[in-house]
This record gives C-alpha cells, sequence and structure tokens, in this order.
C-alpha cells in the first residue's frame, strides 16, 4: 500500500458558537465540502474545557448546553494550506492544529 503525504486540520470550538446564521461547525464541514476538501468530521466532545478554563460536560448532574465540537479535514498539504485564509477570520475562539499525516487509504465511487 503507498503512502501520500497530507495534513490533519483540527478545529476546536464550541458546540453554540456562530457563523452566518448557522453552528460554526456545521459552516466549516460545508466550507470543506464546496472547497472539495477529501473529507471532514464533526466530533462532539463529551466533556472539555478551552480559553476561559469553564469546564463544559455532558454529565446528567450537570448539564452543559455548550459542549466541545472538533472539526477534522484531512487532504493534501497544498490544499489545507489554500483552505485555511477562509476559516482565519470565521474563528473568533477557539483553537486550530495541522499535523502531517500520512494518508494510506482513500476511495470513492469503489462500485
Amino acid at each position: 500500500m503507498a503512502f501520500k503525504p497530507g495534513k490533519l486540520l483540527r478545529i476546536y470550538v464550541g458546540e453554540l458558537d456562530m457563523h452566518a446564521g448557522q453552528p460554526l461547525y456545521q459552516w466549516l464541514i460545508e466550507a470543506a465540502r464546496s472547497h472539495e476538501l477529501a473529507g471532514a468530521t464533526a466530533l462532539r466532545g463529551l466533556e472539555g474545557f478551552g480559553a476561559h478554563s469553564e469546564v463544559h460536560t455532558a454529565k446528567v448532574l450537570r448539564l452543559s448546553v455548550d459542549l466541545p465540537v472538533v472539526i477534522e479535514i484531512i487532504d493534501s498539504a497544498e490544499r489545507i494550506d489554500a483552505f485555511l485564509p477562509l476559516i482565519e477570520d470565521v474563528i473568533e475562539e477557539g483553537l486550530v492544529t495541522i499535523e502531517r499525516v500520512d494518508m494510506c487509504l482513500y476511495r470513492k465511487n469503489r462500485h
């Protein structure tokens, strides 16, 4: 199996963060799709804290309304780098990281 170098863009935001009248995580997924990036996934966290050190949790006794959301987007380094300027002004509060990855399998329309 051949490996292809790529990048993993990871964006940490809050569930209630908004942009253009919709949840920010949803806007980011749609933006990645419209830019035809290889893939994007939004993951809802069970518990976490961010810049304000306030713990947000899904525990029954401490029901939070703003759980952490992590958006992961993977593609080639060039395509991720081209996508970054689009999101720079959109994320008002959060964290963005990039990791180098080896993509070993990416298939579409196997049939």
